[in-house]
C-alpha cells in the first residue's frame, strides 16, 4: 500500500533519518516509537506529502486514501460541533448530488439505445454501489456517535466550535477523521488532550478499524492494545518487530543481547586468528596457512552492535520535610469562574504521604482544583486549606505561558535557585537531558516534551513535602516516564497528580477523585479498579435509557427492587470498608519501611566511620521511631474498627 525506499533526511550537518526502508500494508496497525526528536512526525509528515525528503521516495497505490491527525493544527470556526462533524461526508454528500443530477439527466432523455446513455446508466450503478458501501447507517448517527465516544455531550453538540478548547477542537479534528474513514490513519499523539475514558473509546474503535493505521504515542497501554507491530527509530535507523509495544522491548533486549554475545565470540575469533598470523608469517612451512587466514579475515563479514541512544532521564526528588497529617482538605467546596460554576460541594481531603490522581472529564474542574491548591483562585464557597508546614512544588499543564521564553534553560532555573543548590543547577540540567551547549539555548526554541523537563527540573531546587502535577506526562516519551514514575514512587511526600495515563498511574496512586456532572466524588484504590467501576456505571446508564416494557409483573418489580436495596447497602458499607482497609495498607507499608530505614540506622550507629555524623544520625533514628509509634498506634486503632 504504502512502501518508503530509502529514506534520507537531513539539515545541514546533521542527518536524522538515514536511508530507511519499511512497508505499510493493508491493514497493518503500527507503532511508531523513539525518542522525542527521533524522528516520527518527520516521517508521517513525509507520508503526507508535508515534508520532502533529502533523497529516497515514498511510492503509495494509487487511490489511497490518508487521515493524518497531527500534533497541532489549524482548527475551523464559524460551525456548530454537529455541522463541522459531518464536514467529514463532503464526499458522501457529492456523491448524492451527483446521484441526483444522473437520475435527472436519464429521465429527460430517451435515447436509450446510445452509448451516452448505457454511460450514465454505468455510472448511476456505480454511484449507489459506493454509496451503499459507504452509508451503513445515517451520517449524523455516525457523527454523533463519535463525537459523544470522544467525550461531548449531547447537548454541547449544537455549540459553536470557537467556544471549545483547543484540546476539544482537537476531537473534532479527530472525528472528522474518523468519519472519513480512509484507507491510512496517520495519528500523532492522538490521546494528548482526551480524558481516560475517551482514550478507552479510541481504542475500542481502533481495535475494529479496517484499514492501515501508524500510530506516534507515549502510551505504552494505547500501543499495547490497538498495534501490532512495532517501528522503532534510533540514531536515524529503523528496526521493525512485528508484536506489540510490550513484546518488542523484550525481543529488542533478546536482540541487543544476541549481537552482543555474537561480536564478542567473533571479536575472540579474531583475535587469535591475528595471533597466528603474525606469530607464523615469517616461517615458510606455515606461509599457505597465514596466507588461508588473511584471506579469511578480508572476506568475513564484521558484526556490528546497534548503536543505543542510552540517554535518559535521571531524576530523585529531594526528601520531603514533615508536614502535618492531613496535606489538603476541602469542605463543601464550590469554584468556578464567574458566574460559572465548575463543581460544587466537593469533599476531598489528602493525608500526609498519599498518592492522589485527579482523573474526569477536559473542562470539569481538575486544574481548577490545582489552582485552588495553589491559592491561585479563591473558592466561592466551602472551605480549602493546606495542612500544617505543607511546601507544594507545582507543576502547571500551560509550561509554554509560564515559562519565559526570553530566558535560557540554565537561566530559567538560575534566576530561581538560592544557597548552595547554585552549585548542582549544571548537574540538576543534566539529569534532566540538558548537557553541554543545550543549557545556552533559549526556551523559545524547546520542544515541548525539552519544555516539560525544563519544567519538571525546576522541581528539583527545593525539598517539596507535596508536589501537584498538572499532565506532567503529556510530551515525554515512554522511557522518560518510565524514569518519572519510579521517582515518584520512590518520593515521600503527598502526591497529587492529573493525569489521563492509565500506564503512568497504575500502581502509582491509590486513590482517585472523579470530577464528574460538576461534582467530586472519591474512589478508593487503584485505576484500574476506578476504571472498572465506570465501565458497570456506564452500563447501568446505558441500561436507564433503554424503553422497559410496557407492562411488568409486579413480583419482577419488586424482586429487581429489593435487590437494588441491597446492593446499594452492600456498596455503602463496602465503601467505608475500603477506605479503612485503604488506609490500613498505607500504614503498614509505611511502618515496613520505616523499619527498614531504622535497621540501617542501628547498624550505622553500631559502628560508625569517621565521616558518620553521630549527633545526626540519632536524631533521624529518634524522628523515626515517632513516627513509627504514631503509625502503628493509628493502625492498631483501624484494625480494632475492623474487627468490630
Amino acid at each position: 500500500m504504502i512502501s518508503i525506499n530509502s529514506l534520507t533526511v537531513a539539515y545541514g550537518g546533521f542527518t536524522l533519518l538515514d536511508d530507511i526502508n519499511f512497508h505499510i500494508s493493508e491493514n497493518d496497525k503500527i507503532g511508531l516509537v523513539g525518542k522525542n526528536g527521533a524522528g516520527k512526525s518527520t516521517i508521517l509528515k513525509l507520508i503526507c506529502g508535508l515534508q520532502t525528503p533529502t533523497s529516497g521516495k515514498i511510492a503509495m497505490t494509487s487511490g489511497t486514501r490518508i487521515g493524518y491527525l497531527p500534533q497541532i493544527m489549524e482548527h475551523h470556526k464559524g460551525r456548530s460541533v454537529i455541522d463541522e462533524a459531518m464536514t467529514a461526508f463532503s464526499e458522501l454528500f457529492g456523491m448524492e448530488d451527483e446521484i441526483q443530477k444522473v437520475t435527472e439527466e436519464l429521465s429527460s432523455r430517451d435515447d436509450y439505445e446510445s452509448a451516452g446513455y448505457q454511460d450514465l446508466i454505468i455510472r448511476l450503478n456505480d454511484l449507489n454501489d459506493a454509496l451503499a458501501m459507504r452509508q451503513a447507517e445515517s451520517p449524523k448517527v455516525q457523527a454523533e456517535r463519535t463525537l459523544m465516544g470522544l467525550g461531548f455531550r449531547y447537548e454541547e453538540l449544537g455549540r459553536a466550535t470557537e467556544t471549545f478548547s483547543q484540546g476539544w477542537n482537537m476531537r473534532i479534528e479527530l472525528a472528522k477523521i474518523l468519519l472519513s474513514r480512509p484507507d491510512v490513519l496517520l495519528l500523532d499523539e492522538p490521546t494528548n488532550h482526551l480524558d481516560i475514558e475517551s482514550i478507552e473509546w479510541l481504542e475500542a474503535y481502533l481495535k475494529d478499524y479496517r484499514g492501515s493505521m501508524v500510530l506516534i504515542s507515549h502510551d505504552r497501554k494505547f500501543l499495547d492494545n490497538t498495534t501490532g507491530r512495532t517501528v522503532e527509530i534510533m540514531l536515524g535507523h529503523i528496526h521493525d518487530y512485528k508484536v506489540p509495544y510490550s513484546r518488542y522491548m523484550e525481543l529488542r533486549k533478546e536482540r541487543i543481547a544476541q549481537q552482543k554475545a555474537a561480536y564478542e565470540n567473533q571479536q575472540r575469533m579474531i583475535e587469535k586468528t591475528e595471533e597466528f598470523i603474525e606469530k607464523f608469517r615469517y616461517k615458510p612451512t606455515k606461509s599457505n596457512q597465514v596466507q588461508s587466514r588473511v584471506k579469511a579475515l578480508e572476506k568475513l563479514e564484521r558484526i556490528e552492535v546497534d548503536e543505543e541512544d542510552r540517554s535518559v532521564l535521571s531524576v530523585k526528588f529531594p526528601p520531603a520535610p514533615r508536614s502535618g497529617d492531613v496535606a489538603f482538605k476541602a469542605t463543601g467546596l464550590k469554584v468556578g469562574y464567574g458566574d460559572k460554576v465548575v463543581f460544587s460541594d466537593a469533599d476531598i481531603e489528602v493525608r500526609r504521604g498519599e498518592k492522589v490522581a485527579l482523573v474526569g472529564r477536559n473542562g470539569e474542574g481538575k486544574t481548577t482544583l490545582m489552582r485552588v491548591i495553589m491559592g491561585e483562585l479563591e473558592p466561592m464557597a466551602g472551605e480549602a486549606r493546606t495542612g500544617h508546614n505543607v511546601n507544594i512544588g507545582y507543576y502547571a499543564q500551560n509550561q509554554e505561558d509560564i515559562l519565559d521564553k526570553n530566558d535560557t534553560v540554565f537561566g530559567t532555573l538560575d534566576r530561581i535557585a538560592v544557597g548552595d543548590i547554585r552549585t548542582k543547577l549544571r548537574d540538576i540540567l543534566a539529569a534532566f537531558l540538558f548537557k553541554g551547549e543545550d543549557i545556552d539555548k533559549k526556551v523559545a526554541v524547546l520542544s515541548g516534551g525539552e519544555r516539560a523537563r525544563l519544567a519538571m527540573a525546576k522541581l528539583m531546587l527545593k525539598p517539596y513535602n507535596l508536589l501537584a502535577l498538572d499532565e506532567p506526562t503529556n510530551h515525554m516519551d515512554i522511557r522518560s516516564k518510565d524514569i518519572l514514575k519510579q521517582a515518584l514512587q520512590a518520593y515521600d511526600g503527598t502526591l497529587i497528580v492529573v493525569s489521563h495515563d492509565r500506564d503512568f498511574l497504575d500502581g502509582l496512586v491509590d486513590k482517585l477523585y472523579e470530577f464528574r456532572d460538576g461534582r467530586v466524588k472519591e474512589h478508593l484504590g487503584g485505576i484500574r479498579e476506578f476504571l472498572d467501576s465506570r465501565r458497570i456505571e456506564n452500563l447501568n446508564e446505558l441500561e436507564r435509557h433503554i424503553r422497559e416494557d410496557a407492562v411488568q409483573a409486579p413480583e419482577k418489580q419488586e424482586k429487581k427492587t429489593a435487590a437494588k436495596e441491597e446492593y446499594q447497602a452492600k456498596k455503602y458499607i463496602s465503601k467505608e470498608e475500603r477506605r479503612t482497609r485503604n488506609r490500613i495498607a498505607y500504614l503498614e507499608k509505611g511502618i515496613s519501611d520505616i523499619e527498614s530505614r531504622m535497621k540501617e540506622l542501628e547498624t550505622v550507629l553500631a559502628n560508625p566511620g569517621e565521616k558518620d555524623d553521630i549527633m545526626e544520625l540519632t536524631r533521624s533514628y529518634l524522628e523515626c521511631k515517632r513516627e513509627l509509634d504514631a503509625r502503628t498506634e493509628e493502625w492498631a486503632a483501624l484494625v480494632e474498627t475492623l474487627d468490630e
